[in-house]
Formats: structure tokens, C-alpha cells, sequence
């Protein structure tokens, strides 16, 4: 009999100590923490330390300064927490709504334990951004952008399931080549963190330039969709690469001298590019000045309609010179016959154009009945002597060749020899001696010519 209910007590204790562990186990501590809004928590969820659920959501109120002071209660060996503990509200996915937890980063233990019903202001909780919010920030037309993109993604994975199924086997080789490209990346802090803001300010200067950007992804859109009206040519291409590469090889191969040879040329230019960027900025006036130049003389290049730009007038020319080629080949002809005659005739063009003039001259009076010429004839009927008091003309006595200034027969005078002898002896012209007695005489002076 004893031994009976000393039996039933250790099964009476084994279940309070069962019951014990499993309904009660260990210590838990309650505390508050402050968030700027609640994040869809509600009452019940979790509460995690390193993705294990050490606690759960007991109540959630407005604070007066309409913060959210969630309540919690964390278990043993969690409990207590230590000064320095902070909290953030993740999602478990984005795929639910009320599906969030609280994930605690404790204190050291270094730190002094926290008291039940401490609370853990905002600026130790981190309330998390909803895609919402996210996306309200962005302008009307940003958004427009943003919906146009996922809707083109659509468009572009639309019937293309399988081929998906197919890439997914590759997604575990990628993620594991991503896993080990970022911890290179993350090796040089230093470098990484330029690379992080060199790359936000280049974002920011294609920010400012969006507009830019807009038109060259519409043109880029342009481009590939005539690349892709082209694919029956370039698979064609494609077919003939490997060998064209191969056939290139030896031309890769010889480049690397010709490149050797040109670092010399870059180090001898270095000096003169110190100077390029001063010469390009004086050079932008200019830029902006040829627009309108270069404007017009892509007009007279190109434009609409027909026979009326530069193309147009090029494609004519074999025309022009199959008609122009007989009409040059007989003027050659016509001027190689002509040139005796020109070269005769080119000495005297002074007299000639000096005729012309005096002609007109004589002519040029007129009166009622038109016009008449008035003819007056010179006769050599002085002569001149100098004196150091000056020129005196004296009239020349009869019998003394006073009216020596008419002269018959004198047909075949030189050119130049209607005027008294310069002393260079330029006059009478004898076009160093192409001009013989045939052509003309030299002797033939104007009286009183030494």
C-alpha cells in the first residue's frame, strides 16, 4: 500500500513538473517600446532574437504624442534584457499584410539589466517603410515611368514560362557567385564606400539630365527595335563570327606591337592635352554658334522633295560629266588652236584698250542730232629743252621738220612704240624675242625718239 502512493505521488510530480516546463517554463519580463507607428503589428505576434521567437505581442496603445507603445513579453534565457537593446518591425514577407514580428537586438551584458516595464523610447525602435510610403515620394510622373516599366516586364516575360522553369536552375549558381562577389566587394570598406558615393552623385547628374536620359532610352527603344526587325540578318552575322574572330586573331595578335609603339605617341601627347581642356572650352562658343550653320548645311544636304539638296545634286554628276567631258576635250582643242593667235594679239592690248578709251572719248559729245565725234590731230611742232629754271617748249622754225608728226606707211609698228622710249627699255615690246621682223619693226619710233 505504501508503495502504491509512493508511486502515484512521483507520477503527480512528474506531471507538475511536465506542466511546469511546458505551460509556465521559464521567467518572463515585460516591457514597452515606443515606435512612430505600430507597421501592421497586432496583438500576438512575435517577438524574435536572431530569427527564434524568444517573446509575443501582448497590447499595442496610443501614446498622447500619437506614437504606438507596443507591449512585450520576453521568456528565458532572453529575459532579462539589457541596457543598449534596440527593436525594429520587419515583415516575414511581402506577400501578407498583418504578418509582422518585432526583431529585438539585445544589449551587451555588460549593461545593466532593464526593469519590468522599462520602456524603449523611438530613438531605440526603428519603424519600418511600407512600399505606400515609398512610393508616394516619388512624383506623378516618376510613378507613370515606374508603372510602365513593370508593365513592360510583363509584356517582356508574357509566354515566357518556360524559358523562366529553364533559368531557374541557375538561380543557386548565381546567388552563390553573388554570395562571394560581395564579400570581395566588402573586403576594401574604403573603396566600396567611394564607389557608393561617386556612383549617387552620378546619379544625381543623370537626375538632372532625365529629360536626356528620357529621349535616349526612346531612341535606344528605336535602335533595338530595328535590331530586332533585323534578326534573320543578324543571326546570319552571329553564324559568321567565330569564324571572322578566328581569321582576326593574327590581326589581335600584331596589334599588340602597334599598340606598344603607340604608348610612346601617348606619352609625347600627354604634354599638349594639358592644354586641350582650356582649348575646348574656348571652343564651346564656337559650338554654339555653328548650330544654326551646321542647321543649314544639313538642309542643303538633305531635304524634302525632289532635285533641291546636295544628294540629289551628287547623284547627277556622272550625268554631268559623261555630257561635260566632250564639251572640256573640245575646248582644250579650241584653246590649244587659239593660242598662236592670242599670243600675237596680247602685246597690243593696252593699244586696244587704250583706243577703246579714246574712241569713246572723241565720241561721246552729242547735241540734237545725235552724237558726233570731235577729232583734234597733235602735230610735233615744239621741241623741249630743260633748264635749271625748268622745261621751256620753243616752237620749232619752218623747214625744220615742223610738221614731222605725220607719218605715212608706218603699218608695222611694235607694240608700245606709240610713246617715246622708257629707260628700262620696256617700250618698244618685243616679248623677248618671240616678236621677229615679220611681226614687227622695232625701228619705228615717234619723231624726235632717240
Amino acid at each position: 500500500m505504501v508503495g502504491r502512493l509512493a508511486a502515484v505521488g512521483a507520477l503527480v510530480l512528474a506531471v507538475v513538473l511536465v506542466a511546469v516546463v511546458v505551460l509556465g517554463g521559464g521567467d518572463k519580463r515585460r516591457y514597452r517600446m515606443t515606435f512612430q507607428t505600430a507597421g501592421q503589428l497586432v496583438k500576438g505576434d512575435e517577438v524574435q532574437v536572431g530569427g527564434r521567437a524568444v517573446g509575443t505581442i501582448k497590447d499595442i496603445e496610443l501614446t498622447t504624442s500619437n506614437d504606438a507603445l507596443v507591449e512585450i513579453e520576453v521568456e528565458e534565457p532572453f529575459a532579462p534584457l539589457h541596457e543598449g537593446t534596440t527593436g525594429i518591425i520587419r515583415a516575414t514577407s511581402l506577400s501578407g499584410v498583418a504578418n509582422r514580428y518585432i526583431a529585438l537586438t539585445p544589449g551587451p551584458n555588460s549593461g545593466g539589466e532593464l526593469d519590468d516595464d522599462a520602456v524603449l523610447g523611438t530613438d531605440r525602435t526603428t519603424t519600418p517603410v511600407d512600399l505606400d510610403q515609398l512610393f508616394n515620394t516619388l512624383d506623378p510622373r516618376t510613378r507613370k515611368g515606374l508603372q510602365n516599366v513593370v508593365q513592360g516586364f510583363a509584356t517582356w516575360y508574357e509566354g515566357k514560362g518556360k524559358q523562366a522553369n529553364e533559368a531557374a536552375r541557375y538561380f543557386s549558381p548565381a546567388l552563390s557567385t553573388t554570395a562571394r562577389l560581395t564579400e570581395e566587394l566588402t573586403k576594401d570598406q574604403g573603396a566600396l564606400t567611394a564607389f557608393v558615393v561617386n556612383t549617387s552623385k552620378a546619379m544625381t547628374a543623370l537626375a538632372e539630365r532625365r529629360d536626356d536620359l528620357a529621349s535616349l532610352v526612346s531612341n535606344g527603344n528605336t535602335t533595338f527595335g530595328a535590331i530586332a526587325a533585323e534578326n534573320d540578318g543578324l543571326s546570319r552575322a552571329l553564324t559568321v563570327l567565330p569564324s571572322t574572330l578566328r581569321r582576326a586573331n593574327t590581326t589581335f595578335v600584331n596589334l599588340r606591337a602597334t599598340l606598344d609603339d603607340l604608348d610612346v605617341l601617348v606619352d609625347e601627347s600627354k604634354p599638349a592635352t594639358r592644354e586641350l581642356a582650356p582649348f575646348l572650352r574656348e571652343l564651346r562658343p564656337l559650338v554654339r554658334s555653328a548650330r544654326p550653320t551646321i542647321a543649314d548645311l544639313s538642309a542643303l544636304i538633305r531635304r524634302p522633295g525632289a532635285n533641291n539638296d546636295a544628294v540629289e545634286a551628287t547623284r547627277q554628276l556622272p550625268a554631268l560629266q559623261r555630257t561635260a567631258t566632250p564639251a572640256f576635250r573640245n575646248s582644250v582643242g579650241a584653246l590649244k588652236r587659239s593660242q598662236p593667235f592670242i599670243e600675237t594679239v596680247r602685246p597690243y592690248a593696252p593699244e586696244f584698250v587704250g583706243w577703246l578709251r579714246g574712241f569713246g572719248q572723241a565720241a561721246s559729245p552729242y547735241d540734237a542730232n545725235g552724237h558726233y565725234a570731235r577729232v583734234s590731230p597733235i602735230f610735233n611742232a615744239l621741241s623741249f629743252t630743260d633748264s635749271p629754271a625748268g622745261g621751256v617748249l620753243t616752237p620749232k622754225a619752218r623747214g625744220t621738220g615742223r610738221l614731222d608728226g605725220l607719218q605715212t606707211g608706218k603699218v608695222k609698228k611694235c607694240p608700245g612704240a606709240a610713246i617715246q622710249a622708257p629707260a628700262d627699255g620696256s617700250a618698244p615690246f618685243l616679248d623677248s624675242g618671240a616678236l621677229g621682223p615679220e611681226d614687227c619693226d622695232p625701228t619705228i619710233l615717234p619723231p624726235g625718239a632717240p
